[in-house]
């Protein structure tokens, strides 16, 4: 019943809200789709890479859809673009903004596949990783810092930056260790200083082939990658530390789960399982603004959508309540997207 009356009041909703934002969220292509719910205007800005074909901007940035209601949305705007003369020409991905000492900081992943670094396998490596930037509003526009330089170390291949606070208040950013570097990739945690510059060396957290679920790629060099992708540390109610992640497992991309048996970031931490299989995964939480703790990710991993799932914060973990299929009209099937049919548009 709960399902059936959110639908009708969307659908009642539908006439006035089409008039601002004319995009519905199946509409959207989104990979590593991230939300922030913005409280003073009462808006929900989803983030993703730059895509020209709806920005009209040719440049490597990020862009944002705005919504009211998570179901319809205005046409994205440009929020920030990677300035001419930087070390890295690509990118865009896994872009999230948090909220730090009144200013508003995107982290997001870049590489430049002509800036080799050294390697001592058959793979050519390159850099990659997470830039940081500053804006007064959610909306941008963003600046580099830190003069467009990461502040993980310059050899080591890196994406997924994610910002991660203590309880003593201190920052970290936590973040993947690229496979192709490391064969099996690992989560890795940076502490930093207020102004996001390192504050020590990155500290280990766990390897993605601790993971039981997770399925090694044989790579064209002869050896097997094991892929870690997109964390995100969230405190439960009861105080457990959790961290969301992906990699591949037996039928495609999967959301998983991970806890730190000690409630810090040093752990150790023990593989939960995955949270949503069906070829999906690089999910993020947010709290709606009626209080509902929300689940979003991409799915399936081509011509990816942004899925939404109610959550439940169960204290020892995150559990999922239902999917909203009211909000993306349910473009592909829940019970999953088998991988040789992606490219027909399952």
């Amino acid at each position: 019943m709960g399902r059936l009356l959110a639908a009708l009041l969307l659908a009642l909703s539908a006439p006035a809200a089409a008039a601002d934002a004319p995009l519905l969220t199946s509409h959207l292509r989104i990979h590593d789709p991230f939300v922030v719910a913005e409280e003073r205007a009462k808006t929900y800005w989803l983030f993703s890479k730059n895509d020209p074909a709806v920005t009209g901007d040719k440049r490597f940035g990020i862009m944002a859809y705005a919504s009211t209601d998570l179901a319809h949305w205005r046409k994205p705007k440009l929020v920030f673009a990677l300035p001419e003369g930087n070390w890295a020409n690509d990118g865009g991905w896994a872009p999230e903004v948090h909220q730090w000492k009144g200013r508003y900081y995107l982290f997001a992943t870049f590489h430049n596949d002509k800036a080799l670094i050294a390697t001592t396998g058959k793979r050519p490596l390159y850099r990659r990783a997470t830039l940081l930037a500053v804006a007064d509003r959610v909306d941008g526009p963003y600046t580099l810092i830190h003069n467009g330089e990461p502040v993980t170390p310059s050899g080591d291949m890196t994406l997924d930056g994610t910002l991660h606070v203590d309880p003593a208040g201190r920052p970290w950013m936590v973040y993947a260790h690229e496979w192709m570097q490391m064969g099996a990739g690992t989560i890795e945690a940076l502490p930093l200083k207020d102004d996001f510059s390192p504050a020590g060396p990155p500290q280990l957290l766990f390897r993605a082939n601790e993971a039981d679920w997770v399925v090694g790629q044989k790579q064209p060099e002869g050896d097997t990658g094991y892929v870690t992708d997109g964390p995100e540390l969230f405190r439960t109610k009861t105080g457990t530390l959790l961290m969301l992640w992906s990699s591949w497992g037996k039928g495609g991309y999967v959301q998983a789960q991970a806890r730190s048996k000690s409630g810090t970031l040093a752990g150790p931490w023990e593989q939960l399982g995955p949270l949503v299989e069906q070829d999906s995964g690089h999910g993020m939480l947010f709290r709606t603004f009626d209080g509902r703790l929300m689940l979003v990710l991409h799915r399936p991993f081509k011509r990816a959508l942004a899925k939404f799932y109610e959550m439940r914060d169960a204290g020892d973990r995150l559990e999922i309540m239902r999917e909203a299929v009211e909000l993306d009209g349910e473009a592909y099937p829940t019970h999953g997207c088998p991988m040789e049919a992606q490219d027909a548009g399952c």
